[in-house]
């Protein structure tokens, strides 16, 4: 039998941040702490602490990888689409997977957003934000442009809605206790959506 190999500080980094994503797909986490980290890893505190300076510094590190993943994913799908709408669809469903994978990552998201301290992870969590509303927009203003939404659409709110609609999805399925209701709901509430920014005479005026 082969020996153990032995992980490299970045493959430990990596491990960490899954063990939180897990982590808090059972538990709020806020309850997290980094003797449960070290617990579920089944290593030391002192361990946990070789890689990283602080708590903050895990959930900074915790932060970063979602919003890389996440971003990764997103433009992946809409790369896939042959028009704007079809992009923000790819997008929308492409995100309510991402969700339904890891469903700690919600509640990790607004657990860094409810601090009332301006911590790094928290920063990190509104910029990620901003840009993917950015990406949001763009593929809006792209749609308007090609006809394929209202001339008079608000793109600001039509924004706004593409968030709330997935926001919503999310907080329903917390309520009843099932992550799979999002991707149930997903294609449904998608069209709703359409119907209200969509050109009412098609594709093209």
């Amino acid at each position: 039998m082969s020996a153990k190999r032995n992980l490299t500080a970045e493959e430990r980094r990596e491990r960490t941040v899954d063990t939180v994503i897990d982590l808090s797909a059972q538990d709020d986490p806020a309850n997290i702490t980094t003797g449960s980290i070290a617990k579920h890893m089944r290593v030391t505190q002192g361990a946990l602490f070789r890689h990283f300076p602080s708590k903050d510094a895990i959930w900074e590190a915790v932060i970063g990888r979602i919003a890389e993943r996440v971003i990764k994913r997103l433009d992946k799908a809409a790369a896939t689409a042959e028009t704007p709408l079809a992009a923000l669809e790819a997008m929308f469903h492409a995100h309510i997977a991402f969700i339904v994978e890891h469903p700690g990552v919600p509640r990790l998201m607004m657990g860094q957003l409810q601090h009332a301290r301006p911590t790094p992870a928290r920063r990190m969590v509104r910029s990620l934000l901003f840009r993917y509303r950015e990406r949001i927009e763009r593929l809006l203003n792209e749609a308007q442009e090609a006809g394929e939404l209202r001339r008079d659409l608000d793109i600001e709110a039509a924004a706004t809605q593409f968030i709330g609609t997935i926001q919503g999805l999310v907080m329903q399925s917390l309520i009843i206790g099932n992550m799979n209701h999002v991707a149930e709901q997903a294609q449904g509430a998608f069209h709703l959506y359409c119907h209200g920014i969509q050109n009412a005479h098609g594709a093209q005026p």
